[in-house]
This record gives C-alpha cells, sequence and structure tokens, in this order.
C-alpha cells in the first residue's frame, strides 16, 4: 500500500475529541500503516478505535492500549492532545500547573520508552509552555519538538478572508508569532489580501484601524469564541493542522506556516514560542522574524509572558532553573 512511511505513529489522548480526529486524519492521509492509540480512559479509547475500524482503510495496522510503555515502544513520531481542555471562561494559562506536570511525565517516558523517537507534536494548552517541558525532561533535540502554534496563523487567514470576502486561500503570507494565547503577537507586515499588501489597506476605507484592531482580537480570542459557540474547546481544526505537522516531518511536504519551538538566541532566550520556521523530516529549521518595530514591540511582549510562566514553573519545581537543564538534557 501506498504510505508516506511504515514507522509508528502514535496519538496520544486518543480518546478526547482532538484525539479521535488527529487518528482520522492521519489514517485518511495514509501516513503510516502503524497507527497506535494511547489514553487512560479504556472504555473511550477503545469506541475510537472501533469507530476507525468500521472506516475500514486499507491497510492500516491499528493498535491501541492503556499502557504508555506499549504505546512508546518503538515509537518514531508522537502526537499528544494528553492534557485537560479549556473549558468557557478559562484561559490557556488557567491550565499551567496541571498541563505542565502531564507535560513532565510524559517527556520522562519518552526518554525511558522511546528515546529514538524522531518528532514530538504537542498541543495541550498552554502549548507554548507544555511544549518547552516536554522537551526538557524528554533529552530530545529542539529541532524534534513542536507545538501548534501555527492554529493562530490559520485563524488570522479565517478572519481576513471572511472580512474582504475572499476565498482563505487568496490571503496569503499570514503571520502571528510569540506565546499560543492572549499574548500573541499578530504580524500585518508579511500579510497580502489577493496580491495587496495588508499594510496598504490597513486604515483605509477597505479597512479602518479599528476594524483591523477587532480583528485581530478576533484572531486572539478565537479559540474561545469556539467554546462560545460550540460548548466545548475547539477539536477539529487543532487535529488536522498537528497532523499536517506531523505529515511534514514524516516525509511529506514541508510545513512553512510559524510553529512553536525551542528558541535561544540574541534577542529571545530559553522558550517555546512561535517563529518563522520550517518544519521538514530533517525537524524544525529558524528563520528571521522580519516585520515592522511596532509588531517586533509586541513579539517582545509575549515573549516576557512565556518567561514569566516558565519562571513560574520553576517555582512550582516542576522545570529546574534554566542552568540546570543540560542535566537532564544535554542537548539544551
Amino acid at each position: 500500500m501506498n504510505y508516506l512511511t511504515r514507522e509508528k505513529l502514535v496519538i496520544i489522548g486518543a480518546a478526547g475529541m482532538i484525539g479521535s480526529n488527529m487518528a482520522q486524519t492521519a489514517a485518511m492521509m495514509r501516513l503510516t500503516p502503524n497507527l497506535c492509540l494511547y489514553d487512560p480512559f479504556a472504555q473511550g479509547l477503545e469506541g475510537v478505535a472501533e469507530e476507525i475500524r468500521h472506516c475500514a482503510f486499507e491497510g492500516l495496522n491499528l493498535t491501541f492500549t492503556t499502557d504508555i510503555a506499549e504505546a512508546l515502544k518503538d515509537a518514531r513520531f508522537i502526537v499528544s492532545s494528553g492534557g485537560a481542555p479549556r473549558k468557557e471562561g478559562m484561559t490557556r494559562e488557567d491550565l499551567l500547573a496541571g498541563n505542565a506536570k502531564i507535560a513532565a511525565a510524559l517527556g520522562d517516558n519518552i526518554k525511558k520508552y522511546c528515546p529514538d523517537v524522531k518528532h514530538v507534536v504537542i498541543i495541550f494548552n498552554p502549548a507554548d509552555v507544555t511544549g518547552l517541558v516536554t522537551l526538557v525532561h524528554s533529552g530530545l533535540k529542539p529541532s524534534q519538538v513542536t507545538t501548534l502554534a501555527a492554529l493562530d496563523t490559520t485563524r488570522l487567514q479565517s478572519e481576513l478572508a471572511k472580512y474582504f470576502g475572499v476565498l482563505q486561500s487568496e490571503v496569503t503570507g499570514c503571520r502571528t508569532y510569540g506565546g499560543h494565547g492572549e499574548q500573541m503577537a499578530v504580524f500585518a507586515s508579511t500579510a497580502k489580501v489577493k496580491d495587496t499588501a495588508l499594510t496598504d489597506l490597513i486604515g483605509t476605507d477597505r479597512l479602518p484601524r479599528e476594524e483591523w484592531e477587532a480583528l485581530c482580537q478576533r484572531v486572539i480570542k478565537g479559540g474561545a469564541n469556539i467554546i462560545k459557540l460550540r460548548g466545548r474547546s475547539s477539536f477539529q481544526s487543532p487535529a488536522y493542522v498537528s497532523i499536517e505537522m506531523i505529515a511534514s516531518a514524516m516525509g511529506g511536504t514541508p510545513f512553512t506556516k510559524p510553529v512553536g519551538c525551542y528558541i535561544c538566541n540574541e534577542e529571545y532566550k530559553n522558550v517555546m514560542m512561535a517563529y518563522e520556521t520550517v518544519l521538514d523530516k530533517e525537524g524544525v529549521h529558524t528563520k528571521e522574524v522580519k516585520g515592522l518595530a511596532e509588531e517586533k514591540a509586541n513579539l517582545d511582549k509575549s515573549y516576557k509572558h512565556l518567561v514569566e510562566m516558565r519562571d513560574t514553573l520553576i517555582k512550582m519545581e516542576i522545570l529546574p532553573p534554566v542552568e540546570e537543564w543540560h542535566k537532564i538534557n544535554p542537548n539544551l
């Protein structure tokens, strides 16, 4: 059968709505015949496995287990939605302590059971922090762990397409950087609407500045709006985008929207955040972030917020002090 690879892909949190959608999407995209589903909720997990079997994907070797050691054995790729979901009225940061502990356990289990894993995508909130905790505890290289920041970029593209009444594919160059949350930095200088620079539209009759600012808020609160509309946290879009990401790591078309990754350069140090990136079978590669002075200032603010969350976890002893990270992970 024609699959992208035959290496094992593990979906963690597979009994949930995001996880089950990830499993079906991975099967539909024919990433690998060796798909393993993990979740501690046995009944729900079996239900998802049964539904996937009822789809009758040709050649699919679907397995499922509540044993993390069994799930991670021989894993080469992992996508994890295995944290608590956000509920109405909550910010992503409200999930900080509990989901960070889950991320630490995941990182420890990766180091113990599948140190040869090639790539891990973390999508449970606050993803910048849970991704960072997973990276530190796993012992993996920074190029091997990414987070779902690209969802913010697709939300910006969507809002612009709706506003101008064009196809979403006709809005190009959308970029959001920094944190995946209320403090994200929305960039206008890189985007175009049907080949017209967005910066040439902002402040005109076509897009008054107050309308642009309101649009940015809709992007920033895109996840909260889904909760309001559907009564639950979004699941279809994070599932699809995360599987697009892991497909690139598995050898598919490179993923060029900004993803969350470990950043340690002259400007930003020891955080996981959305950056200009390319994700391919060699891992994630960073590129220079270009933007207006005001946009870069917003990115600086977002970075400072991420540092505060990181330092909170250090105080909680979920993460060791930064200068001691290399004792757990020699790659940092």
